[in-house]
């Protein structure tokens, strides 16, 4: 089975570990639109536009099944998406609700969901959370650590500076929602200043139960093929996929 994995820069790396890791797919096609990031401070025609624009590059690569490993496509383009693709569309911020539900004890529990502009906007995770029971949430639109990971900034006196600015009057929540797939490169950060009691969800493992529990794949399945394209520069790409993804890149293989 051929997956694609579509993001609008290196974020979705975080997905595709999980995918990687998972085994679910033989053959993985990653595009990032490089040229165009982020999407999260564009409109949401904006959005939609250039989510069908990407849904044309996976058509003709026929894969049979497209994960949107972009929280800002997924709010805002999803339906679209699914409504043209010739095969099934999974977006993020569904599993990510989930995945938070599985991993809290108590509906008392508190909430921070990160993300960036356009995402927060939408409200979709605040009010997906509310519907299953979820009222201690908040949101807080973080776009700039996008550019802090596409530049390959984790951490250092830079990230300390932006965690400071973005969450001096927060205290700890129970769950922190990493509601861009860039900021799981940047979790170990956001895990050192929030503590150990802050429990972060992130897109990729929750996409990875999500497509298990919906579509019933085996997983440990020998991987065929990984190729990766971008919009501008795909060797930085996969510069930053041979860093993030470690042993796993060297399954690449295009």
């Amino acid at each position: 089975m051929k997956v694609g994995v579509f993001d609008s820069g290196v974020g979705g790396l975080s997905v595709l570990k999980s995918l990687l890791e998972a085994g679910l797919f033989e053959s993985i096609v990653y595009y990032g639109d490089t040229a165009r990031v982020p999407y999260g401070s564009k409109d949401k025609q904006t959005i939609i536009r250039f989510s069908l624009q990407a849904l044309e590059f996976f058509t003709s690569h026929r894969v049979d099944m497209l994960v949107v490993a972009c929280n800002t496509a997924s709010a805002y383009a999803l339906d679209s998406l699914s409504a043209q693709a010739p095969f099934p569309v999974v977006g993020v911020i569904t599993p990510g609700v989930l995945a938070t539900q599985n991993k809290l004890d108590s509906k008392d529990a508190s909430i921070l969901v990160i993300a960036t502009k356009a995402t927060i906007a939408s409200n979709l995770y605040a009010t997906k959370l509310q519907e299953i029971g979820f009222y201690n949430v908040k949101s807080l639109a973080t776009g700039l650590f996008v550019p802090f990971v596409e530049e390959g900034i984790y951490d250092g006196k830079p990230m300390q500076s932006l965690l400071e600015y973005y969450f001096s009057g927060y205290s700890s929540p129970n769950a922190l929602i990493l509601g861009c797939t860039h900021f799981p490169l940047i979790a170990p950060a956001l895990s050192a200043y929030f503590g150990k009691d802050t429990i972060l969800i992130h897109s990729g493992e929750a996409i990875v139960e999500y497509i298990q529990n919906t579509y019933h794949l085996p997983t440990h399945r020998p991987l065929r093929s990984l190729e990766f394209f971008a919009s501008d520069d795909v060797n930085a790409l996969k510069l930053t996929a041979k860093l993030w993804l470690g042993d796993l890149y060297m399954l690449y293989k295009s």
